[in-house]
């Protein structure tokens, strides 16, 4: 056959290369699973159990070596022991090629590749015998192998788990002792992703990982002159540098502020392998099972968090911080998803990914786009190389082929492509797993073999596994080894399928590829999120196309800004074009309104989605035999995903037909929309979580804000308003004219003026109307004396009316707000109202005359399960029951829904 084709090697099929190749399998699984058991055992344990496993796996070898030779000298190499014939075998001389009392034919098969067999005369009792020597043996060095790989993963674990366990840095830890440090960064700084905390939001802080290498207990005063310990212990270094305080909006240039602004920098400008000496207070660990063994938390007051530099970054690091740092420049004046995302998809920077973008990518399973994975590596070196789909043939269409380089040339090329890949894009774990599953497509494309692709994944882990024991408890490595064994084994199955049912092969190859990942990575996701997105594989086919041009065009930005900026600005605006596909269908995938469902956490709902996946799988294949079913099938998932409102209130009754208010339940937070017309609302506070208000627009078919009311600038109110404005047509963004926190103030000012809506203050004897909807300001005055001690006094107040319904919003007013309140001129309009917005979420803090002069039929609080405050206080509750209201709350009866007339009030619970 090779002959035949006119090569050496010549374009062999995959069908008709041998089995594969899994004899690296078992010990690759074996050293996984020990160094993820071993890593919290005791060295004296890890020490035991690799001595037993050497033990065992020395015996099986020598019994294997004795029954060997046993074997061979208990089987005559021809005819019986004396040198005879034995019975049925002819004294003559065999024909070549021939065996004895065979027809023609049936040797002719033999000498074709098919082994004989008893049938075809050989003697049944030695050949028997032979074969089954060999398995025993084979099963002997097989068991050996999985013992030395335990034992050696049991080393390797016990040893990485003991630097988090000896030393002075547990023991202070513990005692929660201030210390001054020596530390060497071993990851880049980053920013700590914000969170609400109650009505606030988390302040700003620089996130870094590093090892201590000296130490002493003490601040620098105390230590200075004093030699200090020698170590070398994990930690995670935690850099607070934001700024809780109200007054800091009075603080004028010089301030707090600017000194939290210039350590954040000095922090962030920060390279791998720098050495710092840093003083600050040891604690352990929240969690355990992490590598680390202390937490360093460093505290700004007056610039003394500022980093002191005693030993410069390496100059490999230098020269990768100088080409990342390029990359930033030239993304620079590109739009904000481009200018966020490019350098994500080159070398995993994802510092000016928001939280939104950075949720829209969970939602849609893309985010393994934003962090270096094996395919940015991959989409490198079949630029090199050739497509993997010609790596089992010598035409390839890559870079080397074309310029006539050879083939070990071209993969030692491919070798230091990889080397320079860890370079800059940093040797973090995520990193090196990179490049591992990288060297495996690497491998297929220098050897064309099928075969070696298993045997190479399964080397990639045993190596990283023994080198890096704390990547067997990493989900990112479950989820890289997982997507590259689909591509390896359910992806060609898949596609060859596809193809003999007239799907064309580049969509068949596109299809499968994401199928098979997801088939296999969807369950691990779960454990994480308790949610499965049914976008996915839509969603990734949509962004195949572009990946690889916007990471190809953002390398050569990456290669070309340290020496030509203009040139490296003019890829960079060609990459954008693909980067902002990526973008917006990630956006755009979030934003439906079926694009995930919640499933069951923990490694039991990984289960029941692993079954739910089989047999969605089996039933595919018998659903592919019939077109009209599979389209029926398909049309039924759109609708799952899209929901039409019409179609979703039929099926589930939410909506209530003709609502005129419905209150969202986003946890600990308040979000009130007011129906104002088909697919049109008015949005009263955005909540804590953009994902949760974003979700319930949705299911609203709220596609039209006219107006956004924010009634005052606690995080819990705010934080959710880029879900808010997530696909949505606003007009426009009313607050309070109380501008604290300063830190939310700004954050509001920002998502505003990124998507051009205005903003206007509120104030009380504000009229509008809006189809049949229209409401009146009643809080605060434009003036108002005295100034209030915080920003709950100053909540915007709204009396609305609706088909006859009054609804009285109450913000967050806490007693002096509500009696300032019952004393303005507005207060003779509060009486008799239908549905009453309870201030505060039902906290103890309410004025008692206020709520017997409104006297509401309905009371509404919003406020989050098990929440830490005890919202809403059990008094409050009574309170308002005393008053004749019915009172329901977001945390019992989820979202809530009130429709009807001022004479027939109805409310509806989803």
């Amino acid at each position: 056959m090779h002959a035949a084709s006119g090569s050496r090697l010549g374009a062999s099929h995959p069908r008709r290369e041998g089995p594969v190749d899994l004899r690296l399998v078992p010990p690759a699984l074996a050293a996984w699973a020990t160094a993820a058991v071993m890593l919290d055992a005791s060295p004296q344990l890890a020490v035991g159990l690799a001595l037993g496993c050497v033990l065992v796996a020395g015996m099986l070898l020598g019994g294997w070596g004795s029954r060997a030779r046993r074997g061979r000298a208990s089987v005559p190499p021809e005819g019986g022991r004396d040198g005879t014939p034995v019975r049925g075998e002819p004294c003559f001389e065999r024909p070549r090629g021939r065996a004895p009392n065979v027809p023609r034919d049936r040797a002719q098969g033999s000498a074709q590749g098919r082994p004989p067999g008893p049938a075809q005369g050989l003697p049944a009792g030695p050949a028997r015998s032979r074969a089954a020597g060999a398995r025993y043996g084979w099963s002997r060095t097989a068991g050996a192998a999985v013992l030395l790989c335990v034992a050696a993963a049991g080393v390797s674990a016990g040893l990485h788990g003991a630097d988090l366990r000896r030393g002075p840095v547990p023991v202070l830890a513990r005692e929660y002792a201030t210390v001054t440090a020596e530390v060497e960064l071993t990851s880049d700084p980053r920013l700590a992703r914000p969170k609400v905390t109650g009505n606030h939001m988390t302040p700003d802080s620089v996130l870094i990982n590093g090892e201590v290498r000296n130490i002493v207990a003490g601040g620098p005063d105390r230590v200075a002159g004093v030699a200090g310990v020698a170590t070398r212990a994990p930690v995670l270094v935690i850099v607070d540098v934001g700024e809780r305080r109200s007054e800091g909006r009075r603080t004028g240039g010089g301030g707090p502020a600017d000194v939290g602004r210039g350590v954040r920098q000095a922090w962030l400008g920060l390279l791998p392998s720098t050495r710092v000496r840093v003083t600050g207070r040891l604690a352990p660990a929240l969690t355990g099972g992490d590598r680390i063994a202390a937490v360093l938390r460093l505290r700004d007051g007056g610039g003394r968090a500022m980093p002191s530099v005693v030993r410069q970054p390496s100059a490999a690091q230098r020269i990768a911080g100088r080409l990342r740092a390029g990359l930033r420049e030239a993304t620079d004046g590109l739009p904000a998803d481009a200018r966020a995302l490019l350098p994500g998809l080159v070398v995993g920077d994802t510092s000016r990914i928001t939280p939104e973008l950075d949720e829209a990518f969970k939602e849609t399973d893309l985010a393994h786009t934003l962090a270096v994975s094996g395919s940015n590596l991959t989409i490198m070196l079949a630029l090199l190389l050739g497509p993997p789909g010609l790596a089992q043939q010598v035409e390839r269409r890559g870079l080397a082929p074309r310029l006539g380089i050879p083939l070990r040339t071209t993969a030692l090329l491919g070798g230091v492509l990889t080397l320079g890949f860890v370079v800059v894009c940093r040797p973090d774990p995520s990193v090196l797993r990179a490049a591992a599953c990288g060297a495996v497509v690497l491998l297929a494309l220098a050897t064309g073999r099928r075969r070696s692709l298993i045997p190479a994944l399964a080397t990639a882990v045993l190596l990283l596994v023994l080198y890096d024991p704390w990547l067997a408890r990493s989900y990112g490595f479950l989820l890289s080894v997982l997507a590259t064994g689909a591509l390896l084994t359910l992806a060609p199955r898949w596609s060859a399928a596809l193809r003999r049912r007239g799907v064309p092969p580049r969509l068949a190859e596109a299809l499968a590829a994401a199928g098979a990942a997801q088939a296999l990575c969807a369950p691990v996701v779960a454990v994480l999120s308790a949610r499965v997105s049914l976008v996915a594989v839509p969603c990734n086919l949509l962004v195949e196309f572009t990946v690889a041009p916007a990471t190809v065009l953002g390398f050569a930005t990456l290669a070309t800004a340290p020496w030509a900026m203009p040139v490296a600005k003019a890829l960079a605006w060609c990459a954008s074009w693909p980067a902002e596909w990526i973008a917006g269908v990630a956006r755009t995938g979030a934003a439906l309104p079926g694009a995930g469902v919640d499933w069951p956490g923990g490694w039991g709902g990984a289960l029941l989605l692993a079954l739910a996946t089989s047999v969605a799988v089996l039933l595919g294949r018998r659903l592919l035999r019939r077109p009209w079913l599979c389209a029926a099938c398909a049309a039924l998932l759109l609708l799952a995903v899209v929901r039409p409102p019409p179609l979703t209130r039929v099926l589930t009754g939410w909506p209530p037909p003709g609502w005129r208010l419905a209150m969202c339940d986003v946890g600990q937070g308040d979000a009130t929309v007011l129906a104002a017309g088909d697919g049109t609302g008015v949005v009263v506070d955005a909540g804590p979580d953009p994902a949760l208000v974003d979700r319930c627009l949705s299911r609203l078919g709220i596609t039209r804000i006219p107006l956004v009311v924010l009634t005052h600038f606690h995080a819990d109110h705010v934080a959710g308003l880029p879900g808010v404005l997530r696909g949505r047509a606003v007009g426009a963004i009313e607050t309070t004219g109380f501008a604290e926190p300063v830190d939310q103030v700004a954050f509001v000012r920002r998502e505003a003026e990124a998507r051009g809506v205005p903003l206007v203050r509120a104030a009380a004897g504000e009229r509008r109307r809006l189809g049949p909807l229209d409401w009146e300001v009643l809080w605060p005055p434009a003036r108002q004396v005295p100034e209030p001690e915080g920003p709950n006094d100053a909540s915007v107040t709204l009396l609305v009316r609706s088909a006859g319904i009054r609804m009285l919003l109450l913000g967050d007013l806490e007693p002096p707000g509500q009696q300032a309140l019952a004393r303005s001129p507005a207060a003779a309009r509060l009486g008799r109202v239908d549905v009453l917005k309870v201030a505060h979420h039902g906290s103890a803090y309410q004025d008692p005359d206020l709520l017997r002069a409104v006297a509401p039929r309905l009371a509404l609080i919003s406020a989050g399960a098990d929440n830490p405050y005890g919202h809403p206080a059990p008094g409050t509750v009574a309170a308002l029951e005393a008053t004749g209201a019915v009172v329901l709350r977001t945390d019992r009866d989820g979202a809530l829904a009130v429709a009807g007339t001022g004479t027939e009030l109805r409310v509806a619970g989803d």
